[in-house]
């Protein structure tokens, strides 16, 4: 069980990496600021995690593989991708959305293991899941996709709150990690291919 969680955050942080790699290639950055600012969105939600957690030093310190993985998904991008205009446009907000679900039932999953409860690994599923896209957002100018009207954060919530119920009920840990992955990932898919949003809260006079 261990093993497959691990090969999990692995995965996270590959597609995480990638993520933060094709917003640099979009944002026409150097190769430092590609490493820069895919290191920072594949390992920034769970590093802020840890922190809160007191789980230090952080895990990709205690695990240099973290590192590995994003360093070798940068040179493979930067080697495959040679025209960032030319990606399809949605591959950036797919390979986001990936990452999004695999990072929330991780940061869930830690947790838990921590025995806390179910509300605090919510609410670290949601850290982990977009923390780091978070900062590659700011990093890039960006308003955050937490602060807009898309439907982000909320896919994050509803597979952390998914997991944690699973668990309350007996389901086998691999099977509830399995469906709240899907469920963030379908929930943030179909807002893409949709254009779902959440209502603005706007003070604006008219």
């Amino acid at each position: 069980m261990i093993e497959w969680i691990y090969c999990f955050d692995l995965c996270g942080t590959a597609v995480f990496a990638l993520s933060g790699a094709l917003a640099a290639g979009r944002h026409r950055m150097d190769p430092f600021g590609v490493i820069v600012l895919a290191s920072v969105t594949a390992i920034g939600g769970g590093s802020i995690r840890d922190a809160l957690l007191g789980t230090t030093p952080v895990f990709w310190i205690r695990d240099p593989n973290y590192i590995i993985v994003i360093l070798i998904t940068v040179l493979l991008t930067l080697i495959l991708v040679r025209r960032p205009k030319k990606v399809p446009q949605h591959t950036l907000p797919i390979a986001d959305a990936l990452g999004l679900a695999l990072f929330t039932v991780i940061g869930a999953e830690k947790a838990l293991n921590l025995e806390l409860g179910g509300m605090i690994a919510v609410v670290m599923g949601l850290i982990t899941g977009v923390g780091g896209g978070m900062i590659r957002d700011l990093l890039c100018r960006q308003v955050p996709m937490i602060l807009r009207t898309e439907i982000y954060a909320t896919a994050s919530i509803l597979g952390g709150i998914c997991y944690s119920v699973s668990l309350y009920l007996d389901v086998d840990n691999m099977y509830a990690m399995l469906v709240s992955m899907t469920v963030a990932l379908c929930i943030r898919l179909a807002a893409i291919r949709w254009h779902l949003s959440l209502p603005a809260f706007d003070l604006r006079k008219t």
